[in-house]
């Protein structure tokens, strides 16, 4: 088997040989680590693939150079490696958890799973973290002999960045932390920080391509003013996308360069020794108070002018509308599901029971739908002419 190499990675970093495992055992890959294989299972996975037709902010259709969930699920890997590299933190890990953590995302973004969720409020919810897991642990079926795709504990355990205590005193040992108040490991708390520098940033590039936002409300923004400003002063008279561009990636590596550094003196101050050490300890994981205050800035910035816009609005209630009568219908008359989410029985058992089992079975088939699957099957269901 091959293992991580104790040169590189720091004593408090993930060790695949050091791991809780898997829920079911298998043999240990013999050309590639325990992490490695977590990362490959997740990219050939069904629901990774239709991550590129799952909205970030804009629905699928509105524009083909728009962020997907799969684009910015592979920004965020990138951004979480390199970071990994300097930390000294498993790369494999901190990528496998990146690449998974939207793998239970609704379509239509937020509005879909604030949607699906409302649906769900007799049923116990839906949170798309919860359901990422889920994913993982049951509802893909590419193994003869288990269900999921069987993660290492640590990448389950990124995966699940947030859950209230009912929820993990449901789930195990991978809910433990919650209700423990512990912490995940670094590379599950990097993954976070990366995913969150990824759609702020990326958000504004999209805005900007799609006309929502402007570069002289940008300019209102003081961190991504003084970025453009320096990419100018490099570049004299540089405009247009290019000149977005560079001021883009200049906050991108200014987050970058502060949670690294950041991160570095908060585990200097603790001197974790090895994973458990994490776990007890505050999180280490995380921007200078001067670099939290500008994201937040940021993200208030964009939740105003780019996601309240009201043409986003306009997209997001019909989105809402969609997803609300799709789970109505389908909840109402089971017969309208695929055959495989229909639970045997359902015709002869109106108790609670059944109908809170396939009221589940319905959020799993919208969950994984893609945007235009959504919206194809709504017409399918509502207009005659559709079959």
């Amino acid at each position: 088997m091959k293992q991580d190499a104790p040169t590189r990675l720091a004593p408090y970093a993930a060790h695949a040989a050091a791991s809780q495992g898997r829920r079911f055992a298998e043999e240990a890959p013999n050309s590639r680590s325990e992490f490695q294989r977590d990362r490959d299972r997740i990219i050939h996975s069904t629901a990774f693939r239709r991550l590129e037709y799952k909205t970030q902010v804009f629905v699928n259709h509105e524009g083909d150079l728009f962020r997907t969930r799969l684009t910015h699920s592979i920004e965020v890997a990138q951004i979480a490696r390199s970071s990994a590299r300097n930390l000294q933190l498993n790369e494999d890990l901190v990528e496998a958890i990146s690449l998974a953590h939207d793998l239970g995302h609704t379509p239509f973004g937020h509005a879909g799973q604030d949607a699906l969720n409302a649906c769900m409020k007799d049923f116990h919810g839906f949170e798309h973290n919860l359901q990422s897991l889920r994913v993982v642990d049951q509802l893909e079926q590419h193994y003869g002999a288990f269900d999921g795709l069987n993660l290492m504990f640590e990448t389950r355990e990124g995966i699940l960045k947030h859950c209230s205590q009912a929820n993990a005193e449901k789930l195990g040992a991978i809910g433990r932390r919650f209700i423990d108040r512990k912490q995940p490991t670094l590379e599950a708390q990097l993954a976070n920080f990366a995913d969150e520098i990824a759609y702020n940033n990326h958000d504004i590039d999209d805005g900007l391509r799609s006309g929502l936002l402007t570069i002289a409300q940008m300019n209102e923004v003081d961190f991504y003013a003084r970025h453009q400003r320096e990419a100018e002063a490099i570049y004299p008279g540089i405009s247009g996308r290019r000149a977005i561009n560079e001021t883009v990636r200049r906050m991108i590596n200014a987050l970058v360069l502060d949670l690294i550094a950041t991160s570095r003196e908060r585990i200097a101050a603790v001197q974790p020794k090895t994973v458990d050490d994490v776990r007890n300890a505050p999180p280490l994981i995380g921007f200078s108070d001067a670099m939290t205050q500008q994201a937040k800035l940021l993200k208030s910035f964009l939740m105003e002018n780019l996601y309240r816009h009201y043409l986003v609005n306009r997209m997001t209630s019909k989105a809402r509308s969609i997803i609300r009568e799709l789970f109505e219908a389908l909840v109402a008359e089971p017969s309208l599901l695929p055959p495989d989410y229909q639970i045997p029985g359902w015709k002869h058992d109106p108790s609670d029971a059944m109908r809170s089992q396939q009221a589940r079975q319905v959020a799993d088939y919208i969950a994984g739908m893609t945007d235009r699957y959504a919206i194809r099957e709504h017409r399918r269901l509502f207009l005659i002419d559709e079959i």
